[in-house]
């Protein structure tokens, strides 16, 4: 337990650092991440281009920078939306039960019916390739997982005395949700969340890359993935950092939420 502790510190430490570089990546950038030079086109790295530059001669450290405020930022948008929403829709499906239960978990159904990434691609591809249209198509589809969970641990709290008591005593449903069924939801919903995170990271530089995702001039690590295949030979550095960075981020969210679940795991810490 004492180890699953210090590995949960150890990665806590990285991921506020990590979201430390983001919010003030305008102050530890070099450059502009918009500002284009013919002159200083596919430089490679050097001392004062540390990642290289890249075909219309940003700086691509500058622009790697930058895509780690825009892939953490919208990583952490779209768990929370899906996960509000998810859980909501299965707390009112497990809590009410009846017709409303079984229409819901249908429709939660039909959408698990869809692989995630192609239903994702196809909303994005209907709505168009932006940030905005990416964290909707992937907080659309990625609901459905919280929903299925927050009926499962819904309909076991309806077991429980003390939430047929607030039944029994008449106690508005909206009332029972947010005071009784919700905190008791709270912990395996975030630790589903954290989880979650490197996985939407994925995702969303899936999504650019294959262009339903973040637009040009955007710099976003999936577009620039895409922007760099056609120089892999003359200029691979276009591909290797941001892929290096993509990577590491999510490793580390990835290993951060792993530690969450261990330490926070009963079964474990008994």
């Amino acid at each position: 337990m004492a180890k699953d502790r210090k590995l949960f510190y150890l990665y806590s430490v990285l991921v506020v650092l990590l979201i430390l570089a983001a919010v003030v990546a305008p102050y530890l950038a070099p450059y502009d991440p918009y500002t284009s030079s013919m002159q200083t086109s596919l430089l490679p790295p050097s001392s004062e281009h540390l990642f290289g530059t890249d075909k219309l001669g940003r700086d691509s450290f500058t622009r790697i920078l930058y895509g780690m405020r825009i892939s953490i930022a919208m990583a952490l948008g779209i768990v929370f939306i899906m996960s509000v929403v998810g859980t909501l829709i299965g707390i009112i499906a497990g809590f009410t039960g009846g017709k409303v239960d079984t229409l819901l978990m249908r429709f939660t159904d039909m959408v698990l019916a869809f692989p995630g990434i192609v239903l994702a691609i196809a909303i994005a591809g209907m709505l168009g390739g932006s940030i905005a249209n990416t964290i909707l198509a992937l907080s659309a589809v990625g609901w459905t997982r919280y929903a299925r969970l927050a009926r499962s641990l819904t309909l076991k709290l309806a077991q429980q005395d003390f939430l047929s008591a607030a039944v029994t005593n008449g106690t508005r449903t909206s009332m029972i949700i947010w005071r009784h069924i919700a905190p008791n939801l709270l912990p395996t919903i975030i630790l589903t969340a954290a989880t979650d995170i490197g996985a939407m990271m994925m995702e969303i530089a899936g999504l650019s890359f294959l262009g339903f995702g973040a637009q040009p001039p955007t710099p976003e690590w999936g577009l620039m993935l895409n922007e760099g295949r056609q120089f892999i030979q003359t200029a691979p550095w276009l591909m290797v950092y941001p892929g290096v960075a993509i990577l590491v981020v999510v490793a580390v969210f990835n290993l951060w939420g792993d530690s969450l679940r261990d330490v926070m795991d009963p079964k474990k810490a008994n």
